[in-house]
């Protein structure tokens, strides 16, 4: 139940449904609906490690650090969505970023447009917070494609034989494991997403979700330099003579060299080693045995949720003198960024404003699920005009493709 001594204030009301925020009073029915929707029983979470309080309040510091809201029913909970305040590297620019989760809603309530109604008012909380951006891991892609979000990344699976692993190359450094909370791999993490477009910046919050859901098995080893510089990790588990790599990030060559022969001397334990990719290509190339089985799936959704302050602040790559380029913006669910943004520079500087919609040279019409996926980079423009998803004249595709960045996204966090 919620605090007695508060009064509670509904955000909106419809017969004996009403939307509130949630507080550390609501555990209770958070974690059960959580749990419910996800279909994540007791008996699961006990054998990845958790013990009956942990489940419960693992959650509280979503309750006290992100923004959660969700419709009750005669004080039950029927419906809810959690925003986590996180920040993310577009094209060596971090911007704040409204990570979107928890989305859920119980079975009875369904077909009553709760969710849809709960997404317009955190857009409204993520625009006024100025979270240009958000994004979100997808239960279903159409549902989330309606709503303005598209696919900006990948994670590409491959699965290697012991016989295929490479050959040790001489390095001069060495790997060692390490804590999950080790601060040099902490560290490696945050040097490479400094540098790396698409990649999360991890706080404390941060790394509690992304180990949130792995069992007690998981082990990091960092590979370091001759003068002991951490300059890379790989994270992962060993079961059933199988090397699962959760997540391998290296900051050159060496450390990259490093980190496989590390893999490669479990020959003897394994079978074949599986992982995850996320950095939009694929890795078989790499291998002296290229036969190697890589698939690939789209992985996390994204959506600008402030256009006119995203254009602003977007790294572009070139900055013509003088030019002047209009997005003609269409979005059904966030009315203020429906309209013309006129984006132009003058002496390096940037500049975007919304100007009237009857602009006749230099216009890019599209909705928002295109522009979010272009700016990202995860589709080049040429290709959305090749497929019908953005308008204009054949000649302002080469003006788009020299203003995005050729970088596609890497986002290998989950929440």
């Amino acid at each position: 139940m919620q605090d007695q001594n508060k009064t509670p204030i509904y955000l909106e009301t419809n017969g004996d449904f009403r939307m509130r925020e949630l507080d550390k009073g609501d555990l209770d029915q958070f974690n059960a609906l959580l749990q419910y929707a996800f279909q994540v029983t007791t008996k699961e979470l006990f054998e990845t490690g958790w013990a009956q309080d942990e489940i419960k309040y693992a959650k509280r510091p979503i309750l006290e650090e992100a923004y959660v809201i969700g419709w009750f029913y005669k004080d039950r909970l029927a419906s809810m969505i959690v925003v986590y305040h996180m920040q993310v590297n577009v094209h060596d620019n971090i911007m704040d970023m409204g990570g979107i989760t928890g989305v859920a809603t119980y079975p009875e309530y369904a077909g009553r447009g709760l969710i849809h109604s709960l997404m317009r008012r955190v857009l409204d909380y993520m625009n006024k917070q100025q979270m240009p951006l958000s994004f979100l891991c997808p239960y279903s892609i159409p549902f989330y494609r309606k709503m303005g979000w598209e696919i900006c990344s990948d994670q590409l699976t491959f699965n290697v034989k012991d016989v295929q692993l490479p050959k040790a190359r001489p390095v001069p450094g060495m790997v060692e494991r390490v804590s999950l909370d080790s601060e040099d791999y902490h560290n490696v993490h945050s040097y490479f997403a400094f540098q790396q477009h698409g990649c999360m910046i991890r706080d404390t919050l941060s790394w509690e979700e992304y180990w949130r859901w792995d069992n007690d098995d998981m082990i990091v080893a960092v590979y370091y330099s001759r003068e002991h510089k951490p300059l890379g990790y790989v994270a992962y588990y060993i079961a059933n003579e199988i090397f699962h790599i959760k997540e391998m990030v290296y900051l050159n060559l060496e450390a990259n060299y490093g980190l496989w022969n590390y893999i490669s001397a479990h020959f003897s334990m394994i079978t074949q080693v599986k992982g995850n990719n996320f950095s939009g290509e694929p890795m078989a190339y790499l291998f002296e045995d290229s036969e190697i089985t890589e698939t690939i799936a789209p992985y996390i959704m994204g959506r600008i949720n402030n256009v006119k302050d995203f254009l602003k602040a977007f790294p572009y790559q070139v900055t013509p003198e003088d030019f002047k380029i209009h997005f003609k913006v269409h979005d059904e669910m966030a009315p203020w960024n429906e309209g013309d943004y006129m984006v132009s520079w003058h002496d390096g500087e940037t500049s975007c404003e919304q100007v009237e919609d009857n602009q006749s040279i230099n216009v890019v019409e599209l909705n928002i699920n295109t522009l979010t996926t272009m700016m990202m980079g995860y589709k080049r423009p040429t290709y959305l005009y090749d497929h019908e998803k953005l308008k204009t004249e054949y000649y302002m595709l080469t003006w788009l493709e020299r203003l995005i960045p050729v970088e596609k996204p890497y986002f290998s966090d989950y929440f």
